[in-house]
């Protein structure tokens, strides 16, 4: 019997764990398929971990993982991954704004042989800042990176069994999930839908969040930007050169001339600058290598109600069995 795995990483959603469970279920049950719900409560400070016991105590399908502290979404998303038993596994923010009713639409995507079913959603209520921002990230990274992000496609989507473990292959630190879900390859398909405003509860997201977990992206998956401050040292080092080259010619034609306020300050402020942000990227570099080698766990279990009772055997997304009915 072929079981789904839904993700739902949670902070601070004390009035949408229920709604969320209630919108799966509904769409789950008029699936072929068995289902379970692993709630990740990533250290909430309010009552959301009370909220998904109150969830598991009416459904033995849910589970849950407490993280003793916030360790962020990443962790979230790779511990549940660690833990999911379904043949494939489904992530889903437990804000609502990943709509459930796409849930067989993305299923039936999996049934059609694709390892990777993913919901990718517009813009639409935006505001005109965020919205030119986002576009400006997605250039940028496209650029610059050594995988190719499409805007709009996120953490929503279905993974296959071999999609999972291949992410789980996978034990980096510093995880940038969009960019490792593009990296591991695997056949794709993307589902459009418009955008879902929040209902409850605030975004964790503010705009320092969103620009260091920028990034991360652009610096977790190519070393351009070293490429960059080098051959931006070779191009000043070069008209600095020239410079001096000019500046002598002058003083033989010429004779010696004050030096101007005006060159000495610009000089000082361009060539300061560029060594300052040629630093600040490699330092950028050097502290993921910390982290890194420091070898740290993802996160901290508070406490759990996770089991590994069930037995993974299908590896191929062509391979679901269906749910067997009963018969009266």
């Amino acid at each position: 019997m072929s079981t789904i795995s839904f993700i739902l990483p949670a902070f601070n959603e004390e009035e949408n764990v229920p709604k969320i469970y209630e919108a799966i279920y509904k769409e789950v049950q008029q699936m072929p398929y068995d289902y379970e719900i692993i709630y990740i409560d990533d250290g909430s400070a309010d009552h959301t971990l009370a909220k998904i016991k109150e969830v598991q105590a009416r459904d033995c399908h849910v589970k849950y993982i407490s993280f003793s502290r916030n360790f962020g979404k990443e962790a979230a998303i790779y511990a549940g991954l660690q833990h999911a038993e379904g043949d494939a596994v489904m992530l889903m923010d437990s804000d609502l704004q990943h709509p459930p009713t796409l849930i067989r639409d993305m299923i039936a995507g999996y049934e059609a042989g694709y390892h990777q079913v993913i919901a990718c959603r517009d813009r639409q209520g935006e505001s005109a800042v965020h919205r030119g921002i986002t576009n400006l990230f997605y250039r940028l990274i496209n650029k610059m990176s050594s995988v190719e992000l499409e805007n709009g496609a996120g953490d929503f989507r279905l993974l296959s069994r071999k999609a999972v473990e291949a992410l789980l292959s996978l034990s980096e630190n510093n995880r940038f999930s969009k960019g490792l879900f593009e990296w591991i390859g695997l056949s794709k398909k993307n589902i459009y839908y418009k955008n879902v405003e929040r209902q409850h509860g605030e975004t964790k997201w503010s705009f320092g969040m969103l620009l260091s977990y920028a990034i991360d992206g652009v610096l977790s998956f190519n070393t351009k930007p070293l490429r960059i401050c080098l051959y931006l040292g070779i191009l000043f080092m070069l008209g600095g050169v020239a410079y001096i080259a000019v500046m002598l010619g002058s003083i033989f034609i010429q004779g010696i001339e004050v030096p101007g306020y005006f060159t000495t300050i610009s000089a000082v402020l361009i060539l300061g600058g560029l060594q300052l942000v040629s630093l600040g990227v490699i330092g950028e570099y050097i502290g993921h290598i910390y982290n890194e080698v420091k070898r740290r766990p993802h996160y901290i279990v508070g406490e759990a109600n996770v089991n590994r009772s069930l037995k993974i055997v299908n590896f191929e997304p062509r391979k679901l069995q269906l749910k067997q009915k009963k018969s009266s």
